[in-house]
């Protein structure tokens, strides 16, 4: 379905990958405890987060260059997320612009950031995603420098991809992803177009534009800077420990996405389904935690609610997704992660999310 180099991309992490691993394996290590003979005629997953109510406390995270898995990129998904009444996430290296996914969505939506050398860089993309519409923004701030992506290393993936003699073969055996390339050739970092004090000229590597363009500078200080400058819901992307999480809600912020970007950063770095519990009893009831990484059923939902979390994400899964079937995929693969959220739900006794929190439905293995 995907050449070599974009499969790579999307499913490998840093080092040996054990962090890709245990983000899933971590929420087999938890079970669930069912309680009977209750009503379930009516299950209501309805929640609100970061100011907005969802059908579900579901949100898509920020994933970027969505065009390489499919030519309806970021526009498919955004609109799938639409449509099932879902939060969606644009990153800052998406491959669609803040204005293009606003326009294409009324829904909710959160602009993630991260912050560049050029500061004036970052204050634009937060003006910009307010001018838009967009109901929150999102800090990720766990990549100052990128991860040893040696799947990437050996590849030698850029953006945008290019045939090179090592992966002519992986791209000559998957006619339609090339036929898409060759008719809808809009590969670019949309929100950074123009700028070529940025990006450079030609092909770039996502490594070394990490390397090279993100600031490794940046404090509590800075952050909540931006929490003052935006001015409305803020998430912090890529904490885990609850000492991170006490200092979030002290400068400010609304959120945490508990995260390890997918195990492409820190290898060996916890699992976030297993930092929900001790951020919970170190916070209180002041921020939201929104579980990022390793989900993938209706069960992992409600594993991490009952942990103390108010929503979880995910970006690879919708990315199989996009890859396999385009927008319409996506929206098929969100529709059939609600009725599991529905009838997990139905099975374990609760009608309602507020129901499942406390971790009386749960035990650890």
């Amino acid at each position: 379905m995907l050449p070599g180099p974009i499969y790579d991309y999307l499913v490998g992490g840093a080092d040996d990958e054990w962090s890709v691993s245990n983000n899933e394996n971590a929420f087999h290590r938890y079970e669930l405890m069912p309680e009977y003979l209750r009503d379930i005629s009516d299950i209501d997953m309805k929640t609100t987060i970061l100011g907005t109510e969802l059908a579900a406390p579901i949100v898509l995270s920020p994933t970027g260059m969505s065009r390489l898995f499919h030519h309806e990129k970021e526009i498919g998904v955004a609109r799938a997320a639409n449509n099932t009444g879902l939060m969606y996430s644009l990153s800052t290296v998406g491959t669609t612009s803040i204005e293009d996914v606003a326009g294409a969505m009324p829904g909710a939506k959160m602009f993630q950031i991260y912050i560049h050398k050029d500061r004036s860089l970052t204050e634009e993309f937060v003006d910009r995603a307010k001018a838009a519409g967009y109901a929150a923004l999102c800090l990720t701030v766990d990549t100052p420098l990128a991860g040893n992506r040696e799947r990437d290393h050996r590849s030698g993936f850029e953006m945008p991809p290019r045939l090179k003699l090592g992966s002519l073969f992986s791209f000559a055996t998957h006619p339609r992803w090339a036929i898409n390339l060759l008719r809808n050739s809009d590969f670019q970092l949309a929100n950074l177009a123009g700028r070529g004090d940025v990006l450079g000229a030609g092909a770039i590597g996502v490594i070394d534009y990490v390397n090279s363009q993100f600031d490794r500078t940046v404090t509590w200080d800075d952050v909540a800077l931006i929490i003052d400058r935006w001015g409305g819901p803020f998430a912090i992307k890529g904490l885990q420990s609850p000492e991170d999480a006490a200092r979030a809600a002290s400068i400010g912020a609304s959120a945490i996405m508990i995260s390890n970007h997918g195990g492409r950063q820190l290898d060996f770095a916890p699992a976030p389904i297993d930092c929900v519990a001790p951020m919970r009893d170190k916070i209180g009831g002041g921020l939201e935690l929104i579980v990022d990484g390793g989900v993938r059923r209706g069960t992992d939902i409600i594993k991490a609610l009952a942990l103390g979390a108010d929503a979880v994400s995910f970006g690879r899964p919708y990315l199989y997704a996009l890859a396999a079937g385009g927008g319409r995929g996506v929206q098929q693969y969100l529709i059939s992660l609600k009725d599991e959220l529905a009838r997990d739900m139905a099975l374990l006794g609760v009608t309602s999310v507020g129901e499942i929190a406390g971790r009386h439905c749960l035990r650890r293995q």
